[in-house]
């Protein structure tokens, strides 16, 4: 096994060439582990096509983000919940946020990056985050979500686009967000690679009203148009 490396944006990344196969894997670390992304040939079988695999596959290039038809501009939706339990972090939009409760997940559980990389991705038709980076992997348990949004952004760029301006909704009963809105939009921001002009954040209540409005769980939106550089 062969060993090089690239540069996607400001981030060098390994990779790794097998000399049998003109296969690339792209690797991008997460603690102990490395995420890698394999492709395979447009005339590999539907049967083998649907192996559950934790891989984009894709043809020509590690991951190939090129969109079948070229558009000026892309609107892709995320959405994501977790549940709130004692003894865990609060982590939203990288920050950790003081509060007795926190969220129950296999990454670190921060619902609004989980939400803007599925916004991404789904703006540039590519699976969502349970396929790329799944629970049932143990690599990515505790992972922080900066990895997940460090290559949604690389895939848009690979295939040539750039945020226009994003905005996100969050939803839970408690803790109130607002002294800490300011902190979290300027590290998304800085996570996208973006002014803060284009990044907006928003916190609701539930009205008290199911899981959501108990202090049992937090659930986030998002919104986010992709523009053609």
């Amino acid at each position: 096994m062969a060993a090089t490396s690239f540069a996607a944006s400001s981030v060098l990344l390994p990779f790794t060439t097998n000399p049998k196969t003109p296969h690339l894997f792209a690797s991008f670390p997460c603690k102990n582990n490395t995420l890698r992304l394999r492709h395979i040939s447009a005339s590999t079988s539907a049967s083998a096509a649907s192996t559950p695999t934790p891989s984009i596959q894709v043809d020509k290039s590690p991951v190939s983000a090129a969109p079948s038809k070229v558009l000026p501009f892309r609107i892709g939706h995320g959405f994501d919940l977790h549940r709130l339990e004692p003894g865990y972090p609060l982590i939203i939009g990288g920050i950790n946020i003081p509060h007795e409760r926190g969220c129950e997940a296999h990454s670190d559980g921060d619902v609004l990056l989980h939400c803007v990389v599925d916004a991404i991705l789904g703006a540039l038709g590519l699976p969502d985050i349970g396929q790329i980076f799944p629970d049932s992997d143990p690599k990515w348990k505790g992972c922080a979500s900066s990895v997940f949004i460090h290559e949604s952004v690389r895939l848009m760029h690979e295939a040539g686009y750039e945020i226009g301006n994003l905005d996100a909704t969050l939803i839970l009963q408690r803790p109130k967000l607002s002294p800490h809105k300011d902190t979290i939009k300027a590290n998304l921001s800085a996570l996208l690679g973006v002014d803060s002009s284009v990044v907006n954040i928003k916190a609701k209540t539930h009205e008290k009203v199911d899981s959501l409005g108990e202090n049992r769980s937090i659930a986030a939106h998002t919104v986010v148009l992709l523009m053609k550089k």
